[in-house]
């Protein structure tokens, strides 16, 4: 593509004159510079791109989009936000691509990597291709790809998206983060379909205040659009039971469906029952009364389960065919991950990272507990150090034996954010054991018949961050190794 060819999708208010090289790719990343790339300067939190233009011209740029004048001798392109123009050019490199296929969007605190696996479980069930974005990996089709952040940077996102429409991809799922909502990475991004899950309290070393990460989270809601048209409809699935959901109705222009089981809903689950087995309730949608049973376990799966329908129905999928596909899924890695190695009491790995997140899941534990609930529970390091001692607390309130110790402490010592967790149990019971591993073991050590271990906060992950290194840690292999070490 021409650069003026491209830049017509920036309408520039300063008028830009300069040569008319061919683009063959757009970087971000001075490193990954080539011959024929567009390189688009990005002032971060640490690095300035602007820094890098000499030497990115140096490796093959052909072109810079900048928001100063630089000191180069190729074509330089000034914009008011070099990152907003990103996402536009971005977008119309790779010929919009994102509208090419039916696009789901997930946000909220928790559940959105289960709700978004369950989408992506149901339009495959149903023979469509699909596609997938998330925290866990990307996919497309069968085949997984390495994912760095939940919703990736506007570049990657589009160069994933316009892979995703060549290969076929009907339906696309991805999880939206309130970071990337608030830093633009969706910008471009053609959204059929938005779901809340819930809003609890995470991401304040961010965001500041709840009110301005629920602002944040609204963004992908009001970014729908504000036309109605009968060939291409927009939707809000929304958590009744969830008072959020009053400003994100608000907020949007799109159709709302709403799912819940205290409120009222369009889809709403009654009679719920919880066994290690699964969890059965009564739905009720549309003037009918169907009865469904899960092998996900818990209330707060409930809510996962309801969202996906409401997504599927408004994607075209019957409510008949996406209750069969949802009554057959066994569950998605590391949220309420079963651990069996032959022992003969329960170990549940969990990604219940958030106070309300170990909440749903201990609080469920409890239900089907026969004896003791021994929990394993820490907290990331650089991240709000607000639900520290919240996170103990609710442990201590839930567990029969609970243990603090550490999760990714990242660049923060270890036992610096365990005393922050020990500011909410004093004068509680409790044990500190600052090395996972050893947390873990210890665990399995004094677990009885019938007792329940949860290993909570880094669930799939199969690393532990430590001073900015990633060591090889999985809490499923480490438990397992224990229970046989034990026996």
């Amino acid at each position: 593509m021409k650069l003026h060819d491209l830049l017509k999708s920036l309408y520039l208010l300063r008028p830009f004159q300069g040569g008319n090289p061919e683009i063959s790719s757009i970087e971000n990343n001075h490193r990954k510079v080539r011959k024929g790339s567009l390189f688009i300067c990005i002032k971060g939190y640490t690095v300035d791109g602007h820094d890098f233009a000499m030497e990115a011209m140096e490796k093959g740029a052909v072109a810079i989009i900048s928001e100063r004048p630089l000191d180069v001798e190729v074509p330089v392109v000034i914009v008011r936000d070099s990152a907003r123009a990103k996402a536009v050019l971005a977008d119309a490199f790779y010929g919009h691509p994102s509208q090419s296929f039916h696009l789901i969007g997930i946000t909220g605190t928790n559940g959105k990597t289960t709700t978004s696996h369950l989408l992506e479980w149901i339009f495959a069930d149903a023979g469509n291709k699909t596609g997938l974005i998330g925290t866990m990996y990307t996919k497309i089709g069968d085949v997984k790809f390495e994912a760095k952040n939940t919703t990736p940077e506007s570049l990657t996102l589009q160069k994933t998206f316009r892979k995703m429409a060549d290969e076929g991809v009907k339906h696309a799922v991805m999880e939206v983060s309130s970071h990337a909502l608030d830093l633009g990475r969706v910008h471009g991004t053609d959204f059929n379909v938005a779901v809340f899950t819930n809003l609890t309290q995470d991401h304040l070393d961010y965001h500041k205040t709840m009110e301005k990460y629920k602002f944040a989270k609204s963004l992908l809601f009001s970014q729908l659009g504000n036309t109605y048209s009968e060939s291409t409809p927009r939707f809000a699935v929304l958590n009744a039971d969830d008072p959020a959901s009053v400003d994100f109705i608000r907020a949007t222009a799109a159709h709302v469906i709403t799912y819940g089981i205290d409120n009222e809903a369009d889809l709403r689950a009654a009679n719920i029952s919880l066994s290690p087995q699964g969890t059965a309730f009564t739905l009720q949608a549309a003037g009918k009364t169907i009865p469904v049973k899960i092998k996900q376990i818990g209330k707060f799966n409930v809510y996962n389960t309801l969202a996906a329908m409401g997504a599927a129905v408004v994607s075209g999928i019957s409510l008949e065919d996406a209750i069969r596909s949802l009554e057959r899924i066994k569950g998605v890695p590391g949220r309420f991950e079963l651990v069996n190695a032959g022992q003969e009491y329960t170990i549940i790995v969990d990604y219940a990272h958030t106070p309300d997140s170990l909440e749903n899941v201990l609080s469920t534990i409890r239900e089907f507990a026969e004896n003791d609930i021994h929990v394993i529970v820490g907290c990331g390091g650089n991240r709000d150090s607000a639900k520290r001692p919240m996170m103990a607390k609710i442990a201590c309130d839930y567990a029969t034996h609970p243990i603090l110790t550490s999760d990714n402490p990242r660049n923060e010592k270890p036992i610096e954010i365990l005393r922050d967790m020990e500011k909410g149990v004093s004068g509680r019971e409790y044990k500190v054991i600052p090395d996972r591993k050893e947390a873990i073991e210890f665990a399995v050590s004094q677990a009885k018949t019938g007792d329940v271990i949860l290993i909570a906060g880094k669930g799939h992950e199969t690393y532990q961050e430590i001073k900015g290194v990633r060591y090889d840690f999985d809490d499923r292999i480490v438990a397992r190794n224990a229970v046989q070490k034990k026996s």
